[in-house]
């Protein structure tokens, strides 16, 4: 199991940091292993996918402008999923359309709760717990969809560990920014972790 981030090829037009090179709606694996491009990259997606228009007048420079979205809306959204990789037969369960990792504790809906969530359309992936067994099914509207089934704590010990990659990932992408965006360092970091639900919450009430 791997957090993956949907990608798009960054506009050529854009020189704010260096980023790599990737396919539209391919998937960057985001862990603490990144090459700083490809840091670059996953913050730009992000950043873009949360990008919103501050007042006219209000930002002059370009990089406020481009991350002022990210820093300061209340909802991020970082597009992409958890795919899950059977190693023994080739089967992919991966995110659909529109589903995103600041959604990823759905997952705990399959392991402790209603026990079935899905993650996405046009493609419809599927999970869903049966006795003791979590059935990952990559397309449920497909008749001969790939399927991996694997017991309820592997699935908990698989999802430890993609959260454990996400925070490697923005403790990774806050060095970076600290070389990069020094003046926005903290709060690119801290708006990261929100956009992919680290951030510390709130003891209920």
């Amino acid at each position: 199991m791997q957090p993956v981030l949907e990608m798009e090829a960054p506009d050529e037009d854009f020189t704010l940091w260096p980023t790599g090179s990737f396919e539209p709606y391919g998937f960057l694996v985001l862990d603490g292993r990144l090459t700083p491009e490809d840091v670059g990259s996953a913050v730009w997606r992000i950043a873009g996918a949360n990008e919103e228009a501050p007042e006219e007048g209000e930002l002059t420079d370009p990089l406020d402008a481009f991350l002022y979205g990210l820093l300061t809306a209340e909802d991020l959204i970082a597009h992409g999923g958890f795919r899950v990789t059977d190693t023994a037969t080739g089967a992919v369960f991966a995110p659909g359309c529109c589903n995103g990792l600041e959604e990823w504790r759905d997952w705990l809906e399959v392991t402790d709760g209603s026990g079935k969530a899905r993650f996405g359309h046009g493609r419809v992936p599927q999970a869903e717990r049966l006795d003791g067994v979590v059935r990952l099914t990559a397309d449920v509207e497909a008749e001969d969809s790939a399927v991996i089934e694997l017991p309820v704590d592997e699935l908990r010990r698989l999802l430890a560990g993609a959260e454990q990659d996400l925070r490697d990932f923005v403790r990774l992408a806050g060095g970076w920014a600290e070389r990069r965006l020094p003046g926005q360092a903290a709060a690119v970091t801290a708006a990261l972790a929100r956009a992919l639900d680290l951030a510390e919450r709130a003891d209920p009430a």
